[in-house]
């Protein structure tokens, strides 16, 4: 599917002129139009994955928020309930398999969509480490930047590839695809030890526990995302703030004129995929490799 032939979907939306991010003028339609460019770039990322929603039925102003991982009353078909292979009360999670179970999230109002680091065909072998860098209120951005490049050059020390996008937030994801051999103890502790080292090399700079009380001047290196049922935001996603930021997928060189966390947003996302030569994540599961 090409960006400049978006795919259709058989999901109606109901009030379509319904404003979710209000002074920016992003209507529910806009989101789905925005989806309908990105899809055939986003799509590896969510479908077939466990997912977590964060749903805010009146827009981002509104003082409902649900973060949703389980069924909801009136919740459109193409949305899929999954067993957990793992739950024994058998509680089932969501998950989309299609363009149209992307859509109907966006008419449940999912303003952030954030997966699992695996898909439902290997549920116990993630097939994707994330390493966010989330920095205190102080630091400067270049700071941010620094610390992506140093991830990245660990673990490609480890034979492991990096792929870099912004958060939507405040920071960076570093994104590394595996081969889904190892199981979920083996990648959290990995995450975990790679971010102990670089707070052991430079305490000064980052942290490696979420410590509120130190977290001035220094960036929370967080592994937590890498655990069972933990999530991060997906690539392409919205993020439920102003602005309409986007968790966009980055080439490395990128980040050198890289403005801040909240560059890309749901309005000019799809003028950049136009413009752009390649997808900077076109190779990322081809690049996987074993956690060895």
């Amino acid at each position: 599917m090409s960006p400049r032939h978006p795919p259709a979907s058989d999901v109606s939306l109901t009030h379509p002129n319904r404003l979710y991010w209000p002074d920016e003028g992003v209507t529910k339609q806009a989101l789905a139009d925005y989806y309908a460019a990105v899809w055939p770039f986003m799509a590896p990322y969510v479908v077939n994955r466990p997912l977590a929603l964060l749903r805010l039925p009146d827009g981002i102003k509104s003082h409902q928020r649900f973060f949703q991982k389980h069924a909801w009353k009136g919740m459109n078909l193409h949305i899929e309930e999954i067993a957990d292979p793992e739950d024994a009360a058998g509680e089932k999670l969501l998950r989309i398999v299609d363009f149209n179970g992307l859509v109907a999230l966006v008419q449940s109002a999912a303003l952030e969509i954030h997966p699992w680091g695996t898909t439902t065909d290997h549920w116990e072998r993630p097939d994707m480490i994330t390493m966010d860098l989330d920095p205190g209120e102080d630091v400067a951005w270049s700071a941010v930047i620094a610390a992506a490049f140093d991830v990245k050059a660990r673990l490609e020390a480890c034979g492991l590839a990096a792929f870099v996008k912004t958060s939507g937030g405040k920071g960076l994801h570093v994104v590394t695809p595996l081969a889904p051999k190892a199981g979920w103890a083996e990648v959290k502790d990995f995450a975990h030890s790679l971010a102990e080292s670089m707070a052991a090399d430079a305490p000064d700079k980052y942290l490696a526990t979420a410590t509120k009380a130190k977290r001035g001047g220094h960036i929370y290196i967080d592994y937590l995302r890498n655990g069972r049922g933990n999530t991060a935001v997906a690539a392409y996603s919205t993020r439920a703030r102003p602005g309409a930021p986007v968790s966009m997928p980055l080439d490395w060189s990128d980040l050198n004129d890289l403005s801040g966390p909240a560059a890309f947003t749901l309005g000019n996302v799809p003028q950049r995929l136009q413009a752009r030569s390649k997808d900077p994540w076109r190779d990322f599961f081809d690049a996987a490799a074993p956690l060895e």
